[in-house]
């Protein structure tokens, strides 16, 4: 037999095998089909199934739950600082407990909250959103939520401690340098930065390979969902600005653990050099939050205005735009560190420039709205709340890129201002609003609407009570990171309000909580589609099933929900006796290779507890970095050894 005839031969057995297969199709549909997707996808049962599984709805609920307890944690932190601040004079903390709560408060909110609850979200809804039965990389998926995880509690473990950080969020060397941090506080902080630098990098690289190439057949990147082209820039985005940050804290801890000199001035080091490399990646930290909640608003406001975004294509390059500008404007947090002038003028025109694409997109939204007729449920409201609180931060925002009233107000209160209102209103505001609608999509449930609605005012107007007097308390002089200030100032009545501010905000967010809570076990039951919303996540069941779609839907149109009448069309083909994902090209989306996707493993969990062990151990001795890596070889070598394949990727039959 000539060597063709062999080959022939070979795919003709290959064909036959593929003929025996079980696949989903016109002969296997409904409670049989549902069936067995059940049996092939279902994770194993126990605490080992629960620490191996890689379905992306449980990891991203744990996202989002871990994340909202860090929120209530740094939130409380809050409280006390606002107590502390009332009155003039004030003895409740000490300024050394005073210099822990900001920075433990600031990097709870920044690195434990902000980022991996946006990444939480998107880990469940995305693969939904996009008409797929999972992410891509399902086990580094599991691997990043437990690097978060395993870094907030050791923060936090160590403020229990006592030996918690006390440098600010910022760690601005040369105090937080072995000169002027003594002892393991600062270590910590840095060592916190590395695990986290960890896991949003894993998850950037999951989202990006799920957004490009697990999209439903027909969701070409025309027609892919805003908030998939939001969470698609704001993960390029981690992973360009990750490794400034991980660059920073890895020297940071090399000079005060093995005696490197990268920041100290006496041995030729240069201070500066930290500001540079973490405001590198600091600012586009700010865009990094900001992005994910543009998607979220503008799937509320298609959605409750009953009509697609306007300007489809000006959004997603606005998004693009505001991606790429984050990265050239780092300095706008240095104009007090004396810099060339002709850098000021620069850094200032990028900082103003920065500005017109996200106004373009508040633009879309509001002729949205303009065209449809707003339905004013409380997702919505939230969107309103955003809108208003952000453009008042973003005027803010411009104040403070002109050099002459950066160096006045700088570290004052005033910034403080700014920073929570660009943030708390640029994504706390739409993160509520979010997941109050897609609680039906994770739940089966309903949240109470009555409840809903008095939690957004409370937290609407406690936000302005509590922020918009810190602009005055700034113009008086007050500076930041002072644990208290004398009487006569003018300060007292400002500084009073805003702690009242802090408590009635801080009710809302208890109110949010108990309205999720008791909505969780007593909530409405769900209707398929409660809001009337035109993408994918609501074509299947709420909550969903382990294989999210019995059928991997066709779309044609951005609106595949409001275009279709009756059935989506569905693709059949996949496997059912084992786990199967179906691929499509990375701009058109036209099927292009069944993959099978890993079963459920422990190796992520015992990777990320031995890397864990190797991050935390090599703050007490560099020792551990030799040591500590041999069991981190081991378990990685385990996960990524080559097993007995089965399977390989195989072209799509047509």
């Amino acid at each position: 037999m000539t060597e063709m005839e062999k080959v022939g031969a070979e795919d003709e057995r290959l064909a036959r095998e593929r003929k025996k297969l079980a696949r989903d199709g016109p002969k296997l549909t409904g409670a049989k089909l549902e069936a067995r997707l059940d049996r092939a996808w279902h994770r194993p049962p126990g605490i080992l199934g629960w620490l191996a599984t890689v379905d992306h709805k449980e990891i991203g609920r744990r996202y989002i739950i871990t994340a909202l307890i860090f929120l209530a944690l740094g939130g409380a932190l809050a409280a006390l600082m606002r107590i502390q601040l009332a009155v003039p004079d004030n003895n409740f903390i000490s300024a050394q407990r005073y210099n822990e709560l900001f920075t433990m408060h600031g990097s709870t909110m920044m690195f434990l909250f902000a980022v991996p609850v946006m990444e939480g979200v998107a880990v469940y809804i995305i693969p939904l959103m996009l008409g797929t039965r999972s992410t891509a990389f399902p086990r580094l998926n599991a691997f990043s939520y437990f690097m978060y995880l395993f870094g907030g509690l050791m923060l936090w473990v160590a403020f229990a401690l006592n030996i918690g950080p006390d440098i600010g969020w910022f760690a601005y060397t040369p105090l937080s340098g072995p000169q002027f941090s003594p002892g393991k506080r600062a270590d910590v902080w840095a060592q916190m930065i590395t695990f986290t630098e960890v896991s949003a990098l894993a998850a950037a690289v999951v989202l990006v390979a799920t957004i490009l190439k697990t999209r439903a057949p027909g969701m070409t990147l025309a027609r892919m969902p805003l908030f998939a082209w939001a969470m698609l820039v704001q993960a390029v985005m981690i992973i360009f600005a990750m490794p400034a940050v991980a660059l920073a804290s890895s020297m940071l801890i090399s000079d005060r653990l093995v005696g490197t000199n990268f920041f100290n001035a006496y041995e030729h080091g240069d201070a500066l050099l930290w500001q540079h490399l973490f405001w590198f990646f600091g600012h586009p930290e700010v865009y990094i939050i900001f992005l994910p909640a543009t998607g979220f608003v503008s799937v509320l406001t298609e959605t409750f205005c009953r009509r697609p975004v306007f300007a489809y294509p000006v959004v997603v390059l606005a998004l693009i735009s505001t991606g790429i500008l984050a990265f050239g404007l780092w300095v706008h947090h240095m104009f007090a560190t004396g810099l060339p002038r002709v850098g000021y003028s620069f850094y200032t025109a990028a900082s103003m420039t920065v500005a017109i694409p996200t106004g373009l997109q508040i633009f879309c939204w509001l002729a949205t709205m303009w065209d449809g007729r707003p339905r004013l449920q409380v997702p919505m409201l939230y969107v309103i709340g955003f809108i208003v609180t952000f453009v008042i931060g973003g005027l803010t925002g411009v104040i403070i890129a002109s050099v002459p009233l950066d160096l006045e107000l700088h570290d004052t209160y005033f910034i403080v201002a700014h920073f929570h209102y660009v943030l708390i209103g640029g994504a706390v505001f739409p993160l509520l609003g979010i997941l109050t609608y897609w609680f039906p999509k994770i739940t089966g449930r309903m949240m109470n609407e009555t409840l809903g609605k008095i939690g957004f005012w409370l937290l609407f107007l406690g936000f302005q009570l509590a922020f918009f007097p810190m602009h005055f308390s700034g113009l008086l002089g007050m500076p930041r990171r002072v644990y208290t200030y004398p009487a006569g100032l003018g300060l007292e009545l400002p500084n009073l309000l805003s702690t009242i501010g802090a408590f009635v905000v801080a009710t809302s967010v208890a109110l949010f909580v108990v309205n999720g809570v008791v909505s969780l076990y007593r909530g409405a039951i769900a209707p398929p589609n409660p809001w009337g919303a035109s993408t994918l996540e609501w074509a299947t069941s709420s909550p969903p099933p382990v294989y999210n779609f019995a059928h991997i839907p066709v779309v044609e149109s951005r609106t595949p929900l409001w275009d279709v009448a009756g059935e989506l069309p569905v693709v059949t083909g996949l496997r059912v006796d084992e786990k199967e994902l179906l691929l499509t090209t990375v701009v058109a989306a036209a099927p292009d290779l069944r993959e099978p996707v890993p079963q459920a493993s422990l190796w992520p969990f015992i990777a990320s507890v031995a890397v864990g062990v190797f991050f935390i151990s090599s703050i007490f001795s560099p020792w551990a970095i030799v040591f500590g890596a041999i069991p981190c070889a081991i378990a990685l070598t385990a996960w990524f050894w080559p097993k007995e394949i089965k399977r390989h990727p195989e072209p799509v039959i047509s």
